[in-house]
């Protein structure tokens, strides 16, 4: 017997058809959404979702507001492109209150009694912001042992909630997809810019193309915009939320994560602390630090302040980038580490927007850098920074690539915003001598501003490059490898 306090069956199942509209026969998702540019990744993601010969469930994670939702919505549509009949088609957002006290069970069943599905046929089920469920991940993996004739898709906001529980009950039965924030690549496209400001030139032995900036101070005119809010797709395209991301950010991302996501899934109580501590970190981005120094400064404990740092990298807000030497050696006993927003955005969100000379600009370009880097994992993992004395000098590269298999430096680019250093070349210490040390398998890098030229250090040949191309470059070849 059903209590008087229970929401009515009718209405769940009147839910699920407004937020099905493709049951009915010829329609799609919403026009908005339909409208609303791809992701460079939804071709991967979907391409893996359609892989059913696995039995597995495809769990989309990342960090918020990055447009996990929409490719959901635009994964749909593939499908109905594709031939697959709406009513085939089940889409839940498990934060609409009338599905609250429901588990998934529940709702696969009330698809298939409503729709009258036999067993046999091939069904597609979309959970999103699946963290609003209690133990999602054990009901989801019986879903998937049990259903064998359905493909899973669930995603989420809480990026570190999901990964943990996703690793730890999902084992054999979830396929992670991490959706990062946008690339500057596909900010540019996002904004329509792309093709008049980058020209390509296809390299004739099939390796990596080259991008030329067709005007390279309106590339930077896009770059200040990248940094300052082009992190996310709705700030991109939506005016309202341009004019304020600051808000945007705060209520949807900041707020949500530091004070909902991590203190609910690591039990922290102190949720005003780690916000300071976020704070620090994120007006610091691309600053080395120590916990000695970090401790004594915001006045936390060394051990806290590890934990700390390990829930905002789960959350995807940071990433710790680790030491070597002149040597390529990881320190045995590291004790300062460099700190980078995984999105360069989120400063601007905090502390205001800032201009083409504001001194946290060269900070801020490495953090970008970064930030193209972190959308392929294995390369990503590969990078470090530098940092030696020499004498009485200390010299450093901003990023060095160690080879997987034999640990010794493949590439190294220092990231400067300022077009001062190609005549200044006495301050490439750190790169010259890296360089000189250890053959790389192609010429060291050095950012700029605006200039593009080649140099000799004494037998070193140093490639000068500007920093928003740079970012666009390596994000475009990074996609095209990945295909």
């Amino acid at each position: 017997m059903s209590s008087a306090l229970e929401i009515p069956l009718q209405e769940v199942q009147r839910r699920l058809s407004v937020d099905n509209p493709w049951w009915k026969g010829g329609a799609g998702i919403d026009a908005d959404e339909a409208g609303w540019p791809r992701r460079d990744y939804f071709p991967h993601f979907a391409h893996l979702v359609q892989e059913t010969g696995v039995r597995r469930a495809v769990v989309l994670i990342g960090p918020r507001r990055v447009g996990k939702t929409v490719m959901l919505k635009h994964l749909v549509q593939r499908l109905l492109d594709g031939g697959v009949p709406g009513v085939a088609i089940l889409y839940v957002s498990l934060d609409t209150p009338l599905y609250s006290g429901r588990s998934l069970e529940s709702l696969v069943r009330l698809f298939m009694e409503q729709h009258q599905h036999p067993a046999a046929g091939q069904y597609w089920v979309l959970f999103d912001e699946v963290q609003y469920l209690k133990d999602w991940e054990v009901h989801l993996k019986s879903l998937v042992d049990t259903y064998t004739h359905i493909r899973f898709i669930a995603s989420g906001s809480a990026a570190a909630t999901l990964r943990m529980k996703s690793r730890e009950s999902g084992a054999g039965r979830f396929t992670e997809f991490v959706l990062p924030p946008l690339t500057f690549a596909e900010y540019l496209r996002f904004a329509g810019r792309d093709e008049s400001l980058i020209s390509e030139r296809e390299d004739e032995a099939g390796g990596p193309s080259r991008y030329l900036a067709t005007d390279i101070h309106s590339l930077n005119d896009e770059f200040l915009n990248y940094l300052n809010f082009g992190g996310f797709p709705e700030a991109v395209t939506s005016p309202a939320v341009r004019a304020n991301p600051a808000r945007f950010l705060r209520q949807d991302i900041i707020d949500k994560v530091l004070l909902k996501d991590l203190p609910s899934l690591y039990g922290i109580s102190d949720t005003q602390e780690l916000n300071r501590f976020f704070n620090v970190l994120a007006f610091n981005t691309g600053d080395e630090v120590g916990l000695e120094a970090l401790s004594q400064h915001a006045n936390i404990g060394k051990q806290r302040l590890s934990e700390y740092l390990e829930y905002l990298e789960a959350a995807f807000l940071i990433r710790r980038v680790h030491r070597i030497d002149e040597s390529a050696l990881r320190l045995q006993r590291a004790r300062s580490f460099k700190v980078y927003l995984t999105n360069p955005s989120v400063r601007a969100a905090l502390f205001g927007f800032v201009g083409a000379e504001d001194r946290a600009m060269g900070n801020l370009a490495e953090t970008a850098v970064w930030s193209q880097w972190l959308h392929d994992t294995s390369t990503s993992h590969s990078l470090h920074y530098a940092r030696w004395k020499a004498g009485r000098q200390d010299l450093e590269v901003d990023i060095v690539s160690l080879d997987p298999r034999t640990q010794k430096p493949r590439f190294a680019v220092e990231i400067k915003w300022s077009d001062r250093i190609p005549h200044q070349l006495q301050e490439l210490r750190g790169i010259k001598a890296l360089a000189s040390r250890h053959p790389l398998a192609r010429r060291p890098l050095v950012t700029t501003r605006t200039w593009t030229s080649t140099a000799d250090l004494d037998g070193v040949p140093v490639e000068f490059a500007p920093v928003a191309l740079h970012c666009y470059t390596i994000a475009r070849n990074l996609l095209r490898f990945r295909t």
